[in-house]
């Protein structure tokens, strides 16, 4: 009975939270239609998203594309056909490996200090002192957020496509002393647009959520100094699920669209 009890509440909790936060992503949304546009706000989000995490995505996706190229020369070894490794190293990437690893590395990074960053502001009474003023909290902290995310997240997806695929050549040429020039056409003749636009769309999705997310434990924060760091943990491990997830729910889509 008790065990019951606890399902009970849990999926009532988890029901309402999910309610809030697809509350919370349409007032952001129509935050963006809605003057006065504060470019300053979008951009400073921007140079947050994207120059601060530019270097730690390209970093991982250099040597997922070594990983990935070597592990792939050892299978495709079996069968005689390791010359491809650039046709599997780049398709992996640019469907899959790019988006979600991007995802979640900015997720975590970005995510977290969102979260610190409106906790601090709500335990600390800032944001009540902003509807105080007759300002709205969803448009000034909530709003350029979203807009930066799902604008600086694909960009963020192509540069580590394009480095995770200059490390599986890399590792291509040295292992096995293959043209410069047959990797790379074999990595244009596999890449389709329809590839491309499957993985850059996801993350446009995994921004919001990036976003979202981050701005909902970030406003539902109390318990002072503890509960900002409480949220900050709950915010990363929930960006991180999430993105998994939704990348299943969103391939299986982009399969029957393209």
């Amino acid at each position: 009975m008790n065990i019951l009890l606890s399902i009970d509440i849990i999926a009532k909790k988890f029901i309402l939270s999910v309610g809030q936060v697809t509350l919370l992503t349409i007032k952001g949304l129509g935050g963006i239609f809605v003057p006065p546009f504060n470019l300053k706000l979008v951009s400073r989000e921007v140079d947050n998203f994207g120059a601060g995490s530019l270097l730690l995505v390209d970093i991982i996706a250099l040597f997922t594309g070594m990983v990935m190229a070597l592990q792939t020369i050892y299978g495709l070894s079996i069968y005689g056909a390791e010359m491809y490794v650039g046709s599997v190293v780049s398709l992996s990437l640019v469907r899959e490996l790019g988006p979600v690893l991007t995802s979640i590395m900015v997720g975590a990074r970005v995510g977290s200090g969102i979260a610190a960053e409106i906790g601090s502001m709500q335990v600390t009474e800032q944001i009540d002192a902003m509807r105080a003023l007759g300002a709205s909290p969803i448009k000034k902290l909530v709003t350029p957020k979203m807009l930066a995310a799902m604008i600086t997240l694909p960009l963020l997806t192509v540069t580590a496509d394009i480095v995770g695929i200059f490390g599986g050549m890399v590792i291509a040429l040295f292992e096995l002393d293959i043209d410069r020039v047959f990797y790379i056409n074999s990595v244009l003749t596999t890449i389709k647009i329809s590839d491309l636009l499957s993985g850059i769309g996801k993350t446009v999705f995994f921004g919001l959520l990036i976003s979202v997310i981050g701005c909902y434990f970030g406003l539902k924060t109390t318990g002072g100094t503890t509960g900002v760091g409480r949220s900050t943990t709950i915010t990363v491990v929930t960006i991180s699920i999430s993105i998994l997830i939704s990348d299943f729910f969103l391939t299986k889509l982009f399969l029957i669209i393209f």
